[in-house]
């Protein structure tokens, strides 16, 4: 094991994702020197490059596997996972998303492609002033933590980012495969709260839509 990834163990933030600022920190010296034991660190794989500046310990080093959501969080600070990626985690649609799709309200959308991590897309969103967080919670992922949209939020915004007009409640269950029971159970509450949310003359008509389908 290299001297850093040692001395990042010894530091108790294993399971953390690590910046240049940080690793400066933990290295000390000078600028040559902390270079050199990253480039070491990385050569051996004891340390994984996750974009330019920010790192993660190997996940035999680690406690606890790096968790993809929290990376994202790491990856653009400010941004919650939603959309399908979001209803997957809560059981809303039976598939599996082997990516990561985020929300950001950065003046563009970007992604990141890697190797090992996988792939991590941000897609920009406009909202009213004040609720981009809105039905957005923090979530504690293997002693990891990553915001999160609650099921109806991801919902919604699967309809702002993919221009879905009202279908009715059979396209929910049969097209996205939202489970009958879970979005039966939702609160009116869960569902009017996200008026506040949208701009959009289509996502307000979509949450009337689905109120009275549901029978709100």
């Amino acid at each position: 094991m290299t001297p850093l990834a040692k001395q990042i163990i010894a530091n108790g933030q294993a399971n953390l994702v690590l910046n240049d600022k940080q690793l400066a920190r933990v290295l000390g010296g000078s600028d040559e020197r902390r270079y050199g034991q990253v480039n070491r660190a990385l050569k051996t794989g004891d340390l994984v490059r996750v974009k330019r500046g920010l790192y993660v310990l190997a996940n035999q080093l680690r406690d606890h596997p790096v968790h993809p959501f929290a990376l994202a969080q790491q990856l653009l600070p400010g941004s919650y996972v939603s959309a399908e990626s979001a209803l997957s985690y809560h059981s809303w649609i039976p598939e599996a998303v082997h990516s990561v799709l985020s929300i950001t309200a950065k003046r563009k959308s970007v992604s990141y492609d890697h190797n090992t991590l996988g792939k991590f897309d941000f897609k920009r969103m406009t909202v009213k002033p004040g609720y981009f967080l809105q039905a957005v919670n923090r979530h504690e992922l293997q002693h990891q933590v990553a915001l999160i949209a609650e099921p109806m939020r991801a919902l919604l915004d699967l309809v702002y980012l993919r221009k879905l007009h009202w279908q009715g409640l059979s396209y929910l269950l049969d097209g996205l495969r939202i489970d009958e029971q879970a979005i039966r159970a939702v609160s009116s509450l869960s569902i009017t709260k996200l008026f506040d949310v949208y701009k959009g003359k289509r996502e307000k008509e979509f949450i009337e839509e689905l109120l009275r389908s549901l029978g709100l």
